[in-house]
Formats: C-alpha cells, sequence, structure tokens
C-alpha cells in the first residue's frame, strides 16, 4: 500500500498557464484533446465483457450516457451542415473562433463518398454528429467501440478531420512591409493511426468541395508526421506545427494585469547586467535563463512555456506574453508608468492613470509573505535516499526529501543513487569562518533594501567568502568517505535542496546552483560550497524578498546525486496546461543534460500526452543544433544534434507518462506536480530517471 504523502501543499493552481498556447492546443489542433478517446488495446478487451446495466463505462470510454439506450439528441433548427464551403460566409457559419485562428471539422463517409462539414458551434465533438445525429444510434459501449475504430488504421467507414484557418501569421521571413500570412490547415486527431492513401482521400475530396483557399495538412504526432514524409508523391503540402508554433505573433503565458514602469532592455544586454525593480514591467529582447521579480513581462522570442523566466512570472500571478512586434508598439511608453493587461484574446499597454498607480500601492502593502518552517539544524547524519523520508524536509531540503520518499515507496521509479549533506554543515561552515557575522552585517544595513547595485556587490562578497574558505577536514574527510563508499567515488551532481522551496505559494524553481559530472575530491568540495553560496544569488534574495521569505533562516543542504548519462531531459507537469483535460500530461525535452530546457534560450520539444488512451500530440520539436553531455574529464561540453529531430517518441511519452503516474499515487495530496526527468540509453534500451518531483506552484491574481 503506497503511504499517502502531501508536497506543501500549492495554492492558486489555476489555469495562470492554460493559454500559454491555445493557439497550438485548440487552434494548432482545431480541438480538445478530449474529442476522441480512441481506446488502447487494453482497454478495448476490458469493453468486451462489460455490463451496461446500472454501470458507467470504463474510463477512457467516450459514452456520453452510456446507462440510456436512447441519449436525447437535440439539433438546433436550420442547417447544421454543409455539402461544400466556397465561399467565406458559409466558412464563418460553420467555423468556430478562438483568439487569432478559426477552427471546423468536416467528415468523409467512405460507403456514400459524401462529405459534411460541420458546425462546430453545434457539435463539439465529431462523435456528436457521427453517432447521435448521422447514425442516431444509443451510445452503447459496442457502438461507441466502434465508432473509435475509425481512428484506426483501416477505417470501417468514416474519416474524421479538422480545418483551421490562420488570418495572421508572420511571414516567412522578417519584413516590416509584408503582410501577415493566411495559413489553412487540414489535420486529424493526434491519436488517429491514418494512413497516406487516406489523408490523399481526404485531400482530394476537400479540393473538390472546399474552395475559400488551398489547404496544406498538419500532422500533429510523431506518427502523422512519419505518414506526411510519404505525401510528396501525391502533392500534397505540409507544415508542421512547429513552423506554425515559431509564425504566430503573440503567445500568453500568464493572462492578468499589471502597473509599473515600462523598461526595454536592448537586445545585446547581458544577464549579469540585469537589474530590475520589482515594480518594473520588463521587454525583453534576448532569452534568459532567469530574472529578478518584476510586475510583468513581455518577451519579443518565444520560448518553452516551462522556461524559468515563465515558470516565475506564472509563481508571481503577473502577466506574461509574447509579443514579437512589442518594441516598435511600445517604444514610446519606456521609462513611463504603463497599465499592461494580458488576456485570452489579446493584450493591451498603455499609460497608467494616477488612481491605478494608487490602487497597486495600496495592494502591494496588503501583501501576504510565504511561511517558512523551522530548520533542524542538529541533524549530522549523512544519509542515502533510501533512509530518507518526506518528513526530513526540515533537515535534509525538500529536493532530497521527495527523492527518498519515492526510492522508498516505489521500485518501479528509476532514481538515481545519493546521499544528504543536511543544514547543520552549512551552519558550522559559516560560523567557523565567521561568515554568519558578514551575513547579518549585510542583512541589517538599509542600503541592503535601498540600493540595488549595494546589494548586488555585498551578496557577492559573501558568495565569495562561503566558496573560499576551506572546509573543516574532518568534515569533508566524512562526506568523502559517505561518497566512496555508498557511489563508488563515481561522477555526481552536487544539487542543492534548501528549506527555502516548495513552500506554500513558493517553489524557488532555478534560484540556486546544481554542479554537474563532479569526478575528483578537489572539484567535490568546489562544489558544495558553491551550491552553499548559491543562497545568496541576486536572483534567489530577491525572489524571497518579493514573497517576505526571512533570509536569515534560510539554510541550504546539499544532495550529491550519482550523474546519469543523458540522452535528454526535461520536464513533465501532470495537467494539461494548456486545455486542461484531467488525463493530460504536459511534457517539455531538449538533448542532452536538462539544464536548457528551463533557460529557454531555444524552444523545446514539446508534447501533450493523454495517459486515458495514448495519444501523443507534438507541439514543437527542439530547434537546438547541439546539447550538453557529461564530458569524461568533469563538467560538461557540447555535442551536435540535428535540428528538429524527435525526441519522445509516442513510445518514450507512454514509458515517461507512466513513471509520472507513479510519482503522482505516492504524492497523491498534491494537485499538479512538476517533474524532472533524464533519458539514458543503456545498450539500445531506454530507461528513464526520475531527479525531481515538486508541486507546481502558480499564483494566479
Amino acid at each position: 500500500m503506497l503511504k499517502t504523502i502531501k508536497l506543501l501543499k500549492i495554492s492558486n493552481i489555476t489555469s495562470s498557464l492554460t493559454w500559454v498556447l491555445v493557439l497550438c492546443a485548440s487552434m494548432l489542433l482545431g480541438v480538445s484533446s478530449a474529442e476522441a478517446r480512441r481506446m488502447n488495446p487494453a482497454l478495448m478487451n476490458s469493453v468486451e465483457n462489460h455490463e451496461l446495466s446500472n454501470q458507467q463505462a470504463p474510463a477512457g470510454i467516450m459514452c456520453r450516457d452510456c446507462t440510456n439506450p436512447n441519449p436525447p439528441t437535440e439539433v438546433p433548427s436550420g442547417r447544421v451542415w454543409q455539402a461544400g464551403v466556397r465561399d467565406m460566409a458559409t466558412w464563418k457559419q460553420l467555423s468556430k473562433p478562438l483568439r487569432d485562428a478559426e477552427f471546423s471539422k468536416f467528415v468523409i463517409d467512405l460507403k456514400t463518398n459524401k462529405i459534411y462539414f460541420v458546425d462546430s458551434n453545434v457539435f463539439m465533438l465529431h462523435a456528436d454528429f457521427v453517432v447521435d445525429y448521422l447514425q442516431k444510434i444509443p451510445r452503447t459501449v459496442a457502438n461507441m467501440k466502434a465508432y473509435n475504430r475509425n481512428y484506426s488504421t483501416k477505417k470501417p467507414q468514416f474519416i474524421l478531420g479538422y480545418l483551421t484557418h490562420y488570418p495572421k501569421l508572420d511571414p516567412p521571413k522578417p519584413d516590416a512591409s509584408a503582410k501577415p500570412r493566411d495559413l489553412w490547415t487540414f489535420s486529424f486527431w493526434e491519436g488517429d493511426t491514418i494512413q497516406a492513401q487516406d489523408i490523399q482521400l481526404a485531400y482530394k475530396r476537400l479540393q473538390q468541395t472546399f474552395t475559400v483557399a488551398p489547404l496544406v495538412f498538419r500532422p500533429d504526432s510523431s506518427e502523422q508526421e512519419r505518414v506526411a514524409s510519404q505525401l510528396k508523391a501525391f502533392h500534397i503540402q505540409t507544415i508542421n506545427n512547429n513552423q506554425i508554433y515559431q509564425s504566430l505573433p503573440y503567445q500568453a503565458f500568464n493572462t492578468g494585469s499589471a502597473i509599473g514602469r515600462l523598461v526595454i532592455v536592448p537586445p545585446t544586454t547581458q544577464i549579469e547586467n540585469l537589474t530590475f525593480d520589482e515594480d518594473d514591467v520588463v521587454l525583453l529582447q534576448s532569452s534568459y535563463p532567469d530574472i529578478s521579480p518584476v510586475a510583468g513581462v513581455i518577451t519579443t522570442q518565444f520560448s518553452t512555456p516551462l522556461s524559468h523566466v515563465n515558470l516565475r512570472a506564472s509563481a508571481w500571478g503577473i502577466p506574461n506574453a509574447t509579443i514579437k512586434n512589442a518594441v516598435n508598439e511600445f517604444k514610446s511608453f519606456d521609462g513611463k508608468q504603463v497599465f499592461y493587461s494580458i488576456t485570452e484574446a489579446g493584450y493591451a499597454l498603455r499609460e497608467a492613470t494616477e488612481a491605478e498607480i494608487t490602487q497597486h500601492k495600496n495592494a502591494k502593502l496588503a501583501k501576504a509573505a510565504v511561511v517558512m518552517p523551522a530548520a533542524d539544524l542538529t541533524t549530522t547524519a549523512l544519509l542515502p535516499l533510501s533512509k530518507i523520508s518526506a518528513e526530513d524536509a526540515n533537515k535534509y531540503g525538500a529536493k532530497t526529501s521527495n527523492l527518498g520518499e519515492m526510492v522508498r515507496a516505489n521500485t518501479n521509479l528509476n532514481i538515481p543513487d545519493g546521499f544528504g549533506i543536511p543544514f547543520s554543515y552549512y551552519l558550522a561552515h559559516i560560523k567557523r569562518h565567521h561568515i554568519d557575522q558578514l551575513i547579518a552585517k549585510t542583512l541589517s544595513d538599509a542600503k541592503f533594501k535601498q540600493d540595488a547595485n549595494w546589494r548586488k556587490k555585498n551578496l557577492e562578497d559573501i558568495r565569495l567568502a562561503i566558496t573560499h574558505a576551506p572546509l573543516a577536514v574532518d568534515t569533508f574527510n566524512k562526506i568523502q568517505r559517505q561518497w566512496q563508499k555508498q557511489l563508488g567515488g563515481r561522477g555526481v551532481f552536487v544539487r542543492s535542496s534548501t528549506n527555502a522551496e516548495d513552500l506554500k505559494g513558493f517553489n524557488g524553481a532555478g534560484l540556486y546552483d546544481t554542479v554537474p559530472n563532479v569526478k575528483d575530491k578537489k572539484a567535490l568540495e568546489a562544489a558544495i560550497k558553491q551550491v552553499w553560496a548559491s543562497v545568496w544569488n541576486l536572483r534567489a534574495v530577491e525572489e524571497r524578498t518579493h514573497f517576505g521569505i526571512p533570509h536569515e533562516q534560510v539554510y541550504p543542504a546539499v544532495l550529491v546525486q550519482t550523474a546519469v548519462n543523458a540522452a535528454a531531459a526535461g520536464v513533465l507537469l501532470t495537467t494539461d496546461i494548456w486545455g486542461h483535460q484531467t488525463t493530460t500530461y504536459t511534457i517539455n525535452a531538449k538533448w542532452g543534460l536538462g539544464m536548457r530546457v528551463v533557460e529557454g534560450q531555444k524552444i523545446a520539444e514539446q508534447i501533450l500526452f493523454d495517459t486515458s488512451n495514448d495519444g501523443t500530440r507534438v507541439i514543437s520539436r527542439s530547434d537546438e543544433s547541439t546539447m550538453l553531455v557529461a564530458n569524461p574529464q568533469g563538467g560538461m561540453m557540447e555535442r551536435p544534434v540535428t535540428k528538429g529531430a524527435a525526441i519522445l517518441t509516442e513510445k518514450r511519452a507512454k514509458m515517461l507518462s507512466q513513471a509520472a503516474q507513479h510519482v503522482a499515487e505516492i504524492f497523491n495530496q498534491t494537485d499538479v506536480l512538476d517533474i524532472e526527468w533524464v533519458l539514458e540509453t543503456q545498450s539500445g534500451q531506454d530507461v528513464f530517471w526520475i531527479v525531481q518531483a515538486r508541486p507546481y506552484v502558480t499564483n494566479k491574481k
């Protein structure tokens, strides 16, 4: 029986990132992932002997009312489908608008060759039209099983597809004088294993009956991308979601509004020169791995929605969007107090009124602070993960303790072996070298709050003091012995695990340092001290200040963990941040070590995996041309990769999602989990390692 563990419960998990890219979840796809529940083979078999009397259908079967042999079908008066679309008026009647796109559905009856262009304002699902309206049959399990076979390779009767219109995509090449591109696509549900011949058949039928504009095929899964490579022989043009993703002029990552001073950051600004006030609305023209707390974020370059900057904005509950033309649109407001708003429908930025500025100041005064749990500073044991549980977070930090809980609770999960260095070692180090006095003096100085440059310089002095001071010989010998005895002296990752992360309303993702692939004792000592010193990183201090966390109560533990030879790595959220389908996971991936996924400097591969039917939907492929791998001499090095190559196949996405389901069972009182993973290929076999699990934190206003 799995132990019920509650990760410090997150607050306000809402749709903060729901509209990260609705265009990719709904407009790219023209449909919700609940559109079709193609049953996997195991589920199909379970249906065979399922009795319908007074029972619900098994999970994963699209059966609106399986206990009712004759569900009511009420269709509004008037034509709810058309045999052809030959003008925009007909398209407008049938299509459903969603932000910058419009979508509708079509059905081809293979037995009669009839095509139906369906009114998507009336019929939300293909099944609503086919089963209830065309066939007029009850939604029994047998009937729905027969219907779902239309998503298989050999289709018994119907081809079920989507049409999507994008009227405002960016032109193929940067050109200020070029007009937005008008794109029309046809596509199929990502779980549909449709083959090239049926795509050709659908295309020919659409050419005969849809004459508003030329259509381009858009594959929505890895399997459909493979099939799309066969369509050249049929003279069918294709476009993938990655191309569309990067052509969108606007992307809402986090909705909301803010008042603040607009700061347009020059594109050549280095990250070490970024200094913001938390009342700034920042316009970033380059990608950065992290920023300090601000009131709002505008970027001109797309990145992964799970990058640190985007996760920060979500945790802060601030408006955040990519607006490609933002510099030209907003340059007249640079340095002024502005009202900035991001909604599902679009964005607004204008000069703020005096009343809005006053209201904003009053709201800041009323902001509640994050509550810090008390730290146990007496524990000195260097314990392996197998002897650490979630209750030990007050000694070893949440990261280490959550991994220990997974090791103890579930042998089906792959967790790299490691051990925890408790908070007390850090405290002993700073006291031994009187660094605690330097810290106290810095925090008590009025300039710490008032002067950003003074604060930056003195935090650097604290970090240097920690890293330059030698570890006590007996302390380091003890750590070395544990490294040799438990881990065989193999290469390790030295990771932060503080008491100021994974808290209610504050996850602290990316604030503290990780040192990868440490291979000798000199590097190990330096890595431990670097991790300790990272508690005083400028971004960490300013983030904690933003949430009212007292710095003098923050203590770092260290996790020393066996290095994994990563072929790929990334982040998985146990929720669909685009469509909020309860059975769908959001996955970001990049080749090599996982640092670059959260840095957000390049677009990651983005996948939606529906655990109810094994549907894998591709949002984008990684645009990295190199990856980070372990250097045999220690540290990291770069290697080239094929740009745009698939990282997560359907098989890999399923394996990873099954591992995530095990994690969710362990922490089953946490609504949404943020899981970091690493993929290793051993003798041609894929192995997924779980390297972190914590609550996914948003603070939606």
